[in-house]
């Protein structure tokens, strides 16, 4: 059966393609989250593409990330990589959710590469310490997440961005790739006092009771040549914020999937650096603002 929770309707099915950014368009409509009665069905990972398509998408490219600057922590017995501003508290804090390589060091030189830009960026890691190094493990990673643990490890970073000493921030957003684009949006579907979202190319939700939950502002980045996400099923994410009352702006860049990420091998710059602007722009309008 069906949750009646609208927060809980993402379903087993969307729970997968939210991990993977790439599950059928229809998959938040057509299951439940795994919490109910009804057993989850396994869904194919892969859209429309085969999975050596899917594969495809996602290839790491073979140069190093800068060293990283923050700290490791424990978030819910779960590790996590804290990045801090320069300065004093308190300070405008982002939950950084990984791609579907894991919390690997690309992610923690985004994190370091928030909080230069003045956010408290704490980075989740919602594989348990792996991080994959091919397609196939990485594949293997998204389906073995525990979604209650998930959103344990969620619930209990947002809540450190507000209570930690070194951070006490009064606005709070979540950011996320892919697989953590997926998860951003589901954090802000769960929590009510999220102040903002940046979902990256994250597998869109079109069910419009399920988008009520949502209370802070949403920011799409997809890209129009992503043959998993595709214009359609962003339309259809479009059209159901507007109708379920969500303040949220999309923007769509003649790119691929994964296009946004220095780690990816489809790492478009041009296209990277215009989205990053509006990515910016967004968070000063509704983190940094709110934070002064």
């Amino acid at each position: 059966m069906m949750s009646r929770n609208p927060a809980l309707r993402i379903g087993a099915l969307l729970v997968l393609a939210a991990l993977s950014g790439c599950a059928r368009k229809d998959a938040d409509q057509s299951a439940d989250n795994g919490m109910a009665d009804q057993p989850a069905v396994s869904p194919p990972l892969t859209g429309i593409l085969t999975e050596e398509e899917f594969k495809a998408l996602h290839e790491l490219r073979t140069d190093a990330p800068p060293p990283a600057e923050g700290t490791m922590i424990e978030i819910a017995g779960s590790a996590a990589y804290l990045s801090l501003p320069d300065g004093s508290p308190p300070f405008p804090g982002i939950v950084v959710i990984h791609e579907w390589w894991g919390l690997n060091d690309h992610i923690k030189h985004w994190s370091d590469r928030l909080a230069a830009d003045g956010y408290a960026a704490l980075a989740v890691d919602l594989y348990g310490g792996k991080v994959a190094e091919t397609p196939d493990d990485a594949m293997s990673y998204v389906r073995s997440v525990d979604e209650p643990r998930a959103q344990e490890i969620l619930a209990a970073a947002h809540a450190f961005l507000a209570a930690d000493p070194r951070v006490q921030a009064p606005a709070r957003g979540s950011i996320g790739w892919c697989f953590g684009g997926g998860w951003s949006l589901r954090h802000a579907i769960a929590a009510a006092d999220l102040d903002a979202a940046v979902i990256y190319y994250g597998q869109p939700v079109s069910d419009v009771e399920t988008l009520r939950g949502i209370r802070g502002h949403v920011l799409g980045i997809f890209a129009n040549r992503d043959g998993s996400i595709t214009p359609d099923a962003v339309d259809a994410f479009e059209s159901a914020l507007a109708e379920a009352g969500v303040s949220h702006s999309i923007h769509r860049y003649d790119a691929d999937h994964a296009f946004a990420n220095p780690s990816s091998a489809r790492y478009d710059q041009p296209a990277a650096t215009e989205a990053w602007t509006v990515v910016r722009s967004f968070l000063d309008a509704h983190l940094r603002e709110r934070a002064h």
